[in-house]
């Protein structure tokens, strides 16, 4: 596997966490179920929720690291404090209302090593608000290119697993737009490809308050992160028209498999 020090984690998870005392206990279960080696740190975004009080369960677990930012800082700079924390070759991400199946670390870690890549991400399961899982699957291509990318955002931050030296290259920017998008990009740029294990590894809780919930916003977004990653207007419409006709077809097809 990865040829490091036992005493150091082979794996970095990081999980943003505000307004997440409901759900973060699944999360942090998920990661403690993986067979990796591994360390968790969990960054606590200012949050006003009894978020203390579901950590103290995990005062004593080894694996978890529990930090509080001095403000509040948001998704995307919590994930690049974490990420300059991380004592992990490989760093992973996780929001705080989603969970992994286990074995997930696992196969992307074999599945980096076999295909020398830098980034790896895997299918999802859609799951409701509440928790219950839908059947839904949104499958993912086992190898992303930077033009694929282009067309469709398919890989899911929660999926992720990146080489921490590349993370730290790339760190997540413009959070008024999806920031992870971006880094994702300049990656596949620099790098040229990613993979993927077109399995459900993650579970992946809809929400209408997140930042992609309101579509008309969540477009706006999409087409300022063509214009962030160096696009004029014309191609940002391009590639904008491309990523919405893709973006029908993925719903249609999870919807149509259910």
């Amino acid at each position: 596997m990865v040829n490091i020090k036992q005493s150091l984690p082979v794996v970095s998870v990081i999980i943003p966490a505000y307004r997440c005392a409901g759900t973060i206990r699944q999360a942090i279960d998920s990661a403690l179920a993986q067979e990796v080696l591994l360390e968790i740190l969990v960054l606590n975004d200012c949050s006003p929720d009894e978020l203390d009080d579901v950590m103290s369960a995990y005062s004593g677990v080894e694996q978890v690291r529990y930090i509080h930012n001095e403000k509040n800082l948001g998704a995307a700079a919590s994930r690049n404090r974490g990420v300059q924390m991380a004592r992990g070759a490989y760093t992973a991400f996780l929001d705080a209302d989603d969970w992994w199946e286990r074995g997930k670390l696992k196969k992307q870690l074999e599945l980096m090593e076999r295909e020398q890549v830098v980034l790896c991400s895997t299918g999802r399961e859609l799951v409701t608000p509440e928790g219950r899982l839908t059947g839904r699957v949104i499958g993912v291509r086992e190898q992303i290119t930077y033009r694929s990318l282009l067309l469709h955002n398919c890989i899911n931050c929660s999926s992720v697993l990146i080489r921490t030296e590349v993370a730290r290259e790339f760190p997540m920017k413009h959070e008024d737009s999806h920031e992870d998008y971006i880094t994702w990009m300049a990656v596949l740029k620099k790098y040229g490809r990613a993979a993927a294990v077109n399995e459900p590894l993650l579970k992946y809780r809809l929400s209408a308050g997140g930042k992609s919930g309101n579509k008309l916003h969540s477009a706006a977004m999409t087409f300022k992160a063509y214009r962030y990653a160096g696009f004029g207007r014309v191609q940002s419409c391009f590639w904008f028209c491309a990523y919405a006709l893709n973006g029908v077809w993925k719903y249609a097809c999870a919807f149509a498999r259910k």
